[in-house]
């Protein structure tokens, strides 16, 4: 006998295995079924229901997935030799109720028992996607959930120009842009979706040129108007996430409102001279309730202390920073990793080169999110920002 037949009767003895029958019925009472199964493998079908991690990523992304050491497991491959090293390795991980599917999706599907043909991705996108399928918190199916989901961003100019760019590099399956304004040279400095050569073209029709050359598989959506009270609802619905570049008041405060009424995540970003802020405004949160925008600024402050860029000037660089940042964000909300910026304020000074984080709580007099708020029409943002800013 060889020695990989020895190893194998071996992990026999010390593996646990069920047949395809049995691990269905215990897959239908909670067990977590694992196919380990390559991708190509996985394209021509896999057990209903089941969780895919390649065998070679199994150690590194099993806790995320599957935290109690004592939750039922049951992993399957093609005919079952590789669920038994990977059990093994499982039980050495501390996992205690470990079972391989002896004859692995063979024997499933002779059974007849419930297959489906998940999506995967294809030769192309796992070689541009190649740099986030090998980092455990993404992966494949992580980088499956980018590509199937959508995000709007309010403005195409300074921060979301470096946001746009990221998140249409990172494969977001559907980009929304909105913006009523034209490029113009003064936006050349710091706006890097545009060129020399569109001045006076519409930004989303520039940055979808830009952004299409980059990733020509991702669906880019333009809104070439003024986001208002009118449309706002109709514009974000369906979008998953919110990434807020506008550099005015009203729309901050419309974004605002508009997120928490639908439920979206709110990726705030701004930026004046040297300095720049990002947050997370979701009230929604399912971990601890953030605050909204209102939270934070319950009404406008002067515009004297307020300038817009064109009248206080911005270092070009400054939104390349603040723009990325709210990408990053953006990303987390999607992959549902790491900590958001929910409940923090995060400042950077380029001057220091520093960054300063604040934590911002709910108010719980917040007429627009408070528990129990009811949320009717929206208010004339203009006029708002006119009488309680000065």
């Amino acid at each position: 006998m060889t020695a990989s037949g020895r190893r194998l009767q071996e992990l026999k003895r010390a593996v646990p295995e069920v047949t395809a029958e049995e691990a269905f019925a215990q897959q239908q009472r909670g067990a977590v079924l694992i196919d380990v199964r390559e991708p190509d493998e996985v394209a021509a079908g896999s057990p209903t229901g089941a969780q895919r991690i390649v065998r070679g990523f199994l150690e590194l992304r099993i806790e995320d997935l599957v935290p109690e050491l004592d939750k039922p497991l049951l992993v399957m491959c093609a005919g079952g030799a590789r669920s038994l090293f990977a059990c093994h390795d499982l039980q050495g991980l501390g996992y205690s109720n470990v079972c391989s599917v002896a004859g692995g999706f063979g024997a499933w599907g002779s059974q007849g028992l419930p297959i489906e043909v998940p999506r995967v991705l294809s030769d192309i996108e796992r070689e541009r996607y190649s740099r986030h399928v090998s980092i455990p918190e993404v992966g494949e199916a992580g980088q499956l959930t980018l590509l199937e989901s959508k995000v709007l961003l309010v403005g195409a100019g300074g921060l979301g120009s470096p946001a746009g760019f990221y998140l249409a590099a990172a494969g977001v399956g559907t980009l929304g842009i909105v913006d009523d304004d034209v490029v113009d040279r003064s936006n050349l400095q710091r706006q890097i979706l545009h060129t020399d050569r569109r001045i006076g073209t519409p930004k989303v029709e520039s940055a979808v040129s830009t952004l299409s050359a980059l990733n020509p598989a991702i669906e880019l959506r333009s809104y070439a108007l003024r986001l208002t009270s009118a449309n706002v609802e109709e514009i974000f619905s369906g979008y998953d996430v919110v990434v807020d570049g506008s550099d005015n008041f009203p729309t901050r405060y419309l974004v605002n409102d508009a997120c928490v009424k639908l439920g979206i995540p709110n990726v705030h970003g701004s930026i004046f001279r040297f300095e720049g802020q990002v947050s997370v405004f979701w009230p929604g949160y399912e971990k601890r309730r953030g605050p909204c925008y209102r939270c934070l600024f319950p009404e406008p402050p002067p515009p004297e202390l307020a300038p817009s860029c064109a009248e206080a000037g911005v270092l070009g660089i400054l939104p390349g920073v603040i723009g990325t940042l709210e990408a990053v964000e953006a990303i987390k909300i999607l992959l549902g990793v790491g900590d958001p910026l929910v409940g923090r304020l995060l400042l950077y000074d380029a001057l220091s080169q520093s960054f300063t984080e604040l934590a911002v709580e709910p108010r719980p007099d917040c007429a627009w999110c408070c528990e129990g708020a009811v949320i009717e029409e929206y208010p004339d943002y203009e006029l708002f920002c006119a009488v309680h800013g000065g």
